[in-house]
């Protein structure tokens, strides 16, 4: 049997995985994780100021690892390997030099975090965005802002690149051109060496660098240099055109050929965001909310020309021709926390334990290392379970969602996450639950800003390692959007869109849509809304967002 398979690349926060899957039928043959080590080890991070950077190094390696793993674990040969697609984080750039490689891969940039990949969760440049708005409003021109919600976020491109440059004059000096993860990645599988020939991402230009066909590409010099002379110079060696994931970006060079033992013929399709992908994986059609559910969510629509026509939804994360279904109008929005609320408070909660276990005398070090190691995976399992044993009736706390910003509606990455109405009874698994209710209804005011623009809605679905291992999460986000929500099967939903990609790019299938169809892996289950806890969270609801006019009045 000579069945064709293609490469589906999935970038995370924490790790990189790739899946080897058949393109006739999706059946995924092998997969590998690769966790990133310096990120674990927290390295280049500074969380009470908002800084997250992350090393290439780490991408790269991983991207090493985790394709040979998978061409390890499978008995085919390398002329069956037909495509790879990648797909990562965003917006996550880094400074590049004239050849595309990152700074942080030169001597004399190693240590430096400004010369590192700026990634989606860091919120330094809230300062910058806030310019950014301000001038787009009031400068008299174009409003560029227009297809990306109104608002400008600091989690985005231009925003960071300011940041950067005003910190740092050494990486000003040095960074040739810019580049997100996932166009430095594919570029990095082609052996392309000029950035200025680079096939970019209309997914990562349209969604966060305010690239849009009406005005040309990227904003004009006239609006960039208003806020550093280096944004209107490097404009020149950035990009005009985008290309959309369906097509192919370059083949396999010569030297990732030899490294991973795959031919030079291998297509390697144009780069693409994860929750983007993930949508594709998870079956997307119209008027159907696909919410990819990880650290924190991205949640994904698309509509057609005509029914969209002239109109501009307000506060989302923007819409785009051919951002997730070349020839539709991809929009996102989506939460800068969702897992990594529940995973703060997870942190707050068995920190001091772990500490004291550490230097405790009365057990050995191996007792310790595995009794910190079965905290760490069971309490999340723990106060899942108590909380499910809390009466809906009794949720009284009312938390908000905000602790990493807020990212839709309405963009504000300053906001800071709030709790009220503890007592003497709040234990941790009613403070847990009110976290858990607090991202549901985070999830809720999203939808609420579809409706109200006009987009209908007749479908939730979920995937990611949060809707596939929390039954808490999804009962809870199906009561209270009052929705049924079914959960796709495949647990690497991203990395099986960008598989479906990559078989478009290869020409194995004639369009995004087709390999859909071909390549889907179903759903497994479906939560319906319990209709006694219905009205007890549209009231609970309501208290949520008088406390967040509140909490963002202040």
């Amino acid at each position: 049997m000579n069945d064709n398979y293609v490469i589906g690349l999935d970038y995370g926060s924490d790790s990189v995985r790739a899946v080897l899957v058949n393109t006739a039928d999706g059946n995924c043959l092998a997969s590998h994780v690769y966790w990133y080590p310096r990120w674990k080890a927290g390295k280049y991070c500074d969380p009470v100021s908002n800084r997250f950077r992350q090393h290439p190094l780490d991408h790269l390696e991983g991207l090493e690892e985790t394709i040979k793993g998978v061409l390890a674990k499978a008995d085919i040969d390398k002329s069956q390997v037909k495509a790879i697609c990648v797909d990562t984080t965003g917006s996550s750039p880094m400074p590049v030099d004239e050849k595309g490689q990152s700074l942080a891969l030169k001597p004399e940039f190693a240590e430096n975090p400004n010369a590192m990949m700026v990634i989606w969760k860091d919120h330094t440049a809230i300062k910058e965005a806030d310019e950014i708005n301000e001038v787009a409003r009031t400068w008299g021109g174009e409003d560029f802002t227009k297809y990306e919600g109104g608002i400008y976020s600091s989690e985005w491109f231009w925003a960071k690149i300011l940041h950067v440059v005003r910190e740092d004059e050494a990486v000003k000096n040095a960074a040739y051109s810019w580049m997100e993860h996932c166009d430095f990645i594919t570029a990095q599988l082609i052996g392309n060496t000029d950035p200025l020939t680079f096939k970019r991402s209309r997914c990562a230009a349209g969604h966060k660098a305010l690239w849009h066909e009406s005005w040309g590409g990227l904003p004009p010099k006239e609006f960039l240099g208003k806020f550093d002379p280096y944004l209107a110079e490097v404009k020149d060696r950035l990009y005009s055109d985008t290309f959309t994931s369906d097509e192919a970006a370059g083949n396999l060079s010569k030297e990732w050929a030899e490294k991973l033992g795959l031919s030079e013929d291998t297509v390697i399709a144009v780069g693409t965001f994860d929750a983007h992908a993930g949508a594709v994986g998870g079956e997307i059609t119209e008027n159907t909310l696909i919410k990819v559910m990880g650290t924190s969510t991205c949640d994904i629509m698309v509509t057609n020309k005509e029914t969209l026509g002239d109109k501009l939804i307000p506060g989302i994360c923007g819409q785009v021709d051919g951002s997730v279904i070349p020839g539709t109008i991809g929009l996102e929005a989506g939460q800068s926390g969702f897992g990594d609320v529940l995973a703060w408070f997870k942190s707050l909660v068995i920190k001091p334990s772990i500490a004291l276990i550490e230097n405790s005398d009365h057990i050995t070090q191996e007792q310790k290392d595995n009794l910190i190691a079965e905290i760490e995976d069971r309490i999340i399992v723990k106060l899942s379970e108590d909380a499910l044993k809390i009466p809906v009736s009794e949720s009284t706390i009312v938390a908000l969602d905000w602790i990493n910003g807020r990212r839709t509606p309405d963009a504000n990455q300053a906001l800071k996450g709030a709790i009220r109405n503890l007592n003497m009874g709040s234990d941790a698994a009613r403070v847990f639950k009110s976290l858990v209710e607090a991202i549901s209804f985070g999830s809720k005011s999203i939808v609420d800003r579809f409706r109200q623009e006009g987009v209908q809605i007749d479908a939730v679905i979920g995937l990611g390692g949060v809707a596939k291992k929390s039954t808490l999460v999804m009962q809870t986000l199906a009561d209270v959007l009052n929705m049924p929500i079914k959960v796709a099967t495949s647990e690497q939903a991203p990395a099986l869109g960008a598989a479906m990609y990559a078989a478009v790019a290869a020409g194995i299938h004639p369009n995004t849509e087709a390999a859909i169809k071909a390549m889907s892996n179903g759903f497994d289950k479906v939560y319906e809304p319990i209709p006694a806890n219905v009205p007890v969270y549209a009231k609970l609801y309501a208290e949520y967002v008088e406390f967040g006019k509140l909490i963002e009045g202040e």
